[in-house]
């Protein structure tokens, strides 16, 4: 079992909201630090945009001194504006993590909703409701873009190790579990 927390710090970046989550790990007990949204006034340009981004991660990095970034990758869309945006607010935020020397990891939406909910296709909605449960939290609709970035933050922490939710029991089998957990299901038994 670890003996000190490992903090993580996740990003779900954009050019206009940018999510922020800061997860601290010690061995399957997951605690919530922080989560918030950056909103950046449409008034600034893109570059002045990108800097507000870079000083915000750096000084989130300073704040919580984490010891790992987690961010999750753009996804592929039919809007290349919108891609070209999204990549270039990853690249700051990542920048700004490098300048630290943290180590880096890179999620898909669809591999986070997948770690957090059983389910790559799962909606906004889905996602938030499973990080209240998995971190004893109660979070607004309007929280999207940070339960995102908490939520990477948590896929993080996943990887290599399953999950465990305190009050959680262990079901006998498929059935057991499917009847306990109806809001982990993409679409209704029948």
């Amino acid at each position: 079992m670890q003996n000190t927390p490992k903090i993580i710090l996740g990003i779900d970046p954009g050019t206009l909201v940018m999510g922020f989550g800061v997860l601290s790990v010690q061995g399957q007990a997951l605690k919530l630090i922080c989560m918030d949204v950056l909103k950046i006034p449409t008034r600034y340009d893109t570059y002045e945009r990108l800097e507000i981004i870079y000083r915000k991660v750096t000084e989130l990095i300073h704040q919580y001194k984490p010891d790992e970034f987690a961010i999750e990758a753009p996804f592929f869309g039919k809007n290349v504006q919108s891609m070209l945006k999204l990549g270039r607010a990853q690249g700051v935020a990542i920048a700004a993590a490098m300048q630290y020397t943290l180590p880096i990891s890179e999620y898909s939406p669809k591999k986070v909703k997948q770690s957090i909910t059983g389910n790559g296709n799962a909606g906004k909605e889905q996602v938030l409701k499973m990080v209240e449960k998995l971190l004893q939290v109660q979070c607004t609709p309007r929280q999207f873009d940070a339960s995102d970035a908490i939520a990477v933050a948590i896929c993080h922490s996943f990887q290599g190790k399953m999950p465990v939710m305190k009050g959680a029991k262990k079901s006998a089998d498929w059935k057991q579990f499917i009847s306990g957990n109806p809001h982990r299901l993409s679409r209704p038994v029948k």
